[in-house]
């Protein structure tokens, strides 16, 4: 039974390069003869790549099937290289003529290619885990109450006012006297700044008295004007809550009503 090698502390170490497959190891050896791909000098890669393969051996290192295989189709391609050709016409010999390297420099182009773009993914892969990432979060309760609180968006109060419509319809009795109202968006602003002033007032409450269709716009109309010139606040204490009518910063001034008197 044979020992295992042992190191001598004073033996230089011999350092093999280890390669993914034969044909990383023939790019190797053309690289470092800076050779010509498309002009492989057979006898001399042939000779490196033979040297390479009785190197490993001798220091008892495993050598993969693959290798052997590849050193079979160099040997083959140098015996045919280096055989006496038969003679030939000139024309015929430039149509029949076949190039025994011509499919060895085909893989090893193919495989150059494939390292490429290895190497480019393998760029990107070290690049992306320099990055951090990290699953979205809810938003925060109070983020969403500090944008919600200040006022209230068009888009929420349209919102609002079509509930009421719904509301007002299914509330509807089947038997309707219909009387003709005149109330103006100017008196219905009156009567809206006076509930505010009393206290905080709920949107839904200033139209539970409107009966008709032309009341309850002319009630939503009035809301808007007093919003507009600020003579009243939209606010909302918390996302899909009830809206509540406050006293504004010019609650005492007059505003022109441009909506007609109807």
């Amino acid at each position: 039974m044979s020992k295992p090698l042992t190191e001598h502390p004073y033996q230089p170490v011999i350092k093999i390069p280890d390669f993914e497959g034969p044909l990383d190891l023939l790019l190797h050896l053309i690289k470092e003869n800076k050779m010509d791909i498309y002009d492989i000098k057979i006898v001399t890669i042939t000779s490196q790549y033979m040297d390479y393969l009785h190197q490993r051996q001798s220091h008892r290192l495993e050598v993969a099937g693959d290798y052997f295989v590849m050193a079979a189709t160099l040997m083959n391609i140098k015996s045919q290289m280096l055989l006496p050709k038969p003679p030939v016409d000139e024309e015929e010999a430039e149509e029949d003529e076949i190039d025994p390297r011509q499919e060895l420099v085909d893989q090893l182009l193919e495989y150059q290619r494939y390292k490429k773009a290895a190497g480019e993914l393998k760029n990107k892969e070290s690049f992306r885990q320099q990055e951090f990432t990290r699953p979205a979060m809810h938003v925060p309760r109070e983020l969403i109450a500090a944008h919600v609180e200040p006022g209230v968006t068009i888009d929420q109060l349209q919102a609002a006012y079509a509930q009421v419509l719904k509301n007002h319809r299914l509330n509807q009795p089947l038997v309707e006297t219909v009387a003709a109202e005149k109330v103006s968006v100017a008196q219905r602003m009156g009567d809206v700044v006076k509930l505010v002033k009393k206290g905080p007032v709920r949107f839904t409450t200033l139209f539970e008295n409107d009966r008709t269709r032309d009341s309850l716009v002319t009630t939503f109309l009035a809301i808007l004007e007093l919003s507009r010139h600020r003579r009243i606040n939209l606010q909302q204490a918390e996302l899909f809550g009830p809206i509540i009518l406050t006293e504004g910063p010019k609650i005492d001034e007059q505003s022109v009503d441009k909506s007609g008197t109807d």
